[in-house]
């Protein structure tokens, strides 16, 4: 099972925004064994070693280097569902 994280600075409606498009893009890329998860940066930092793909703005990916070898994303733009799917494709 795949297991992914969405993050943002305050844990609160950025990163379950970012967990619903990271959802639909995984299912347009035909996996369907999944699971995602959404929080603050600060709580990332201990649960990310638990995952296997950490998505969060590109401004906050330093917090969170060196602390798992998950796949680290960083968006450019969190609304933007072509970044997402590209990005995601490209670590699948």
């Amino acid at each position: 099972m795949l297991k992914i994280l969405t993050a943002c600075g305050n844990g609160m409606g950025t990163s379950m925004v970012i967990k619903m498009k990271v959802e639909r893009a995984v299912r347009q890329l035909g996996i369907t064994d999944f699971e995602s998860s959404s929080c603050s940066v600060g709580e990332a930092k201990g649960l990310a070693a638990g995952y296997d793909i950490v998505i969060v703005s590109e401004h906050l990916i330093g917090e969170l280097k060196g602390r798992t070898k998950a796949h680290l994303i960083g968006l450019d733009n969190l609304m933007d569902d072509t970044e997402i799917k590209t990005k995601l494709q490209a670590v699948l």
